[in-house]
């Protein structure tokens, strides 16, 4: 739920104790205060495990009852995954959870005593105070199915970063030992390419196989794409080869390995695939996502995994400022600066809306349009990167739509963006 600063401050009365927590790996420190901030009590520390939250809620309860306070806001910063477990602890014993900035406690700390020191009993007093002023904000802990495609579009791009790093050492391999073999392959990991090198790695192997043997290789697993005139080309060009000869017995076993590898991580990011596919389809305005010429299927679980359920937003433009887009400038006096977007928020969601936004004006008609009215319109024209910029935000408004009721999508809507002279309209 995103709250007004007023609507923040009302939340707290002369009923309440607002408690800062420093978030460590094994050990916690809380201190409380009341509405006002006159501290109540001393520094507590907790330990990171069940016994030290049942003693952290039995010293809340004794504040409550020795203060005859009611309501308990506990005040946190998002210190790596350190805070999940007591996020999950407080939400069982209803207590309400809110979280500050990292930035603005390391701003906010010399308030009270004008000294740059940072010590664990000092920082929950500067979490407590941020809390008080209302400069909080209440975190999100995706639930059902959010939850398990948000952990499953995390797996994916582990697994897609392993894949990459495996390609890279796999090109780095065929660069030393077998250079010609882009050559005669586009790509290492088409079909016939895999298959080659798993039996015949070396040139010296593919020489030894000769043109007839490499063929077999192909014809005994039914291949049909390549035949003998690839299987010459291959011979020649290891004939021709400038590779390194030295250590050929522990490099073929330095191969199978990261061939080895490669298929694993395959196989691993197809199962993890279906799973997103199935997990999306439960969603019945996925498929009208879908729809729209350009938006693929990893575009639509990432961004669901990042917003998680749409229906919290009052408006697109909550989205837009989670992704860190929104507009932010430094203007003062007569001196207009520059405006470039903010990158406040969830990056992972930004990377996702950009590179979903350059096949769309490269596939999509209308956002190829809108993209060229952006970058050529005789007032203000837009620079390429401003002008995808300018896309993400339509393309997070479009899905809002679809999403929060259940339209389908309308090319022509969307490019009612272009505003034409009158008599061109005429025309």
């Amino acid at each position: 739920m995103n709250f007004t600063q007023n609507e923040k401050l009302n939340q707290l009365s002369e009923r309440s104790i607002v408690i800062g927590v420093d978030i460590a790996s094994e050990v916690h420190y809380a201190r409380a205060f009341d509405w006002r901030g006159m501290e109540l009590g001393k520094v507590f520390k907790f330990t990171n495990n069940a016994e030290g939250f049942e003693n952290f809620y039995a010293w809340i309860e004794r504040l409550k009852k020795q203060a005859q306070k009611e309501c308990v806001m506990v005040g946190a910063e998002p210190t790596g995954h350190y805070w999940f477990g007591l996020a999950s602890y407080l939400k069982d014993q209803s207590i309400k959870l809110v979280l500050v900035n990292p930035f603005h406690v390391k701003r906010s700390k010399e308030l009270d005593d004008n000294h740059p020191s940072k010590t664990d009993a000092k920082d929950p007093k500067t979490i407590a105070k941020l809390v008080i002023e209302g400069r909080y904000n209440e975190p999100y802990i995706p639930e059902g199915i959010y939850a398990e495609l948000r952990i499953a579009t995390s797996c994916r791009l582990r697994i897609q970063k392993e894949m990459n790093s495996i390609k890279n050492r796999i090109h780095r391999w065929l660069k030393i030992y077998f250079p010609e073999h882009e050559t005669v392959f586009g790509k290492f990991d088409a079909t016939s390419s895999m298959m080659v090198l798993q039996v015949a790695p070396l040139p010296r192997d593919i020489k030894e196989l000769g043109a007839e043997g490499i063929n077999k290789i192909w014809r005994d697993n039914k291949l049909r794409a390549v035949g003998m005139k690839r299987a010459k080309s291959l011979y020649e060009a290891a004939g021709k080869t400038i590779g390194c000869t030295e250590g050929e017995s522990c490099s073929r076993m330095e191969i199978k390995l990261l061939l080895q590898d490669y298929n694993h991580k395959t196989l691993q990011y197809l199962a993890v695939m279906e799973i997103i596919n199935e997990l999306c389809m439960q969603i019945p305005e996925v498929a009208k996502l879908l729809e729209i010429k350009g938006v693929g299927l990893v575009t639509v679980a990432g961004f669901l995994s990042e917003v998680g359920d749409i229906r919290r937003f009052k408006s697109p433009k909550q989205i837009q400022k989670l992704g860190g887009l929104a507009l932010k400038e430094s203007s003062s006096g007569k001196h207009k600066g520059q405006t470039t977007i903010s990158k406040r928020g969830r990056s992972r969601l930004r990377a996702i809306l950009f590179q979903a936004v350059m096949p769309l004006v490269a596939k999509n008609a209308e956002f190829a349009e809108l993209h060229k009215y952006y970058t050529t319109r005789s007032k203000n024209p837009l620079k390429k990167k401003q002008s995808l910029i300018a896309l993400s935000c339509k393309l997070i408004r479009v899905f809002y739509a679809i999403l929060t009721k259940g339209i389908s999508y309308d090319a022509q809507k969307l490019i009612q963006d272009i505003r034409r002279p009158v008599e061109n309209l005429a025309a």
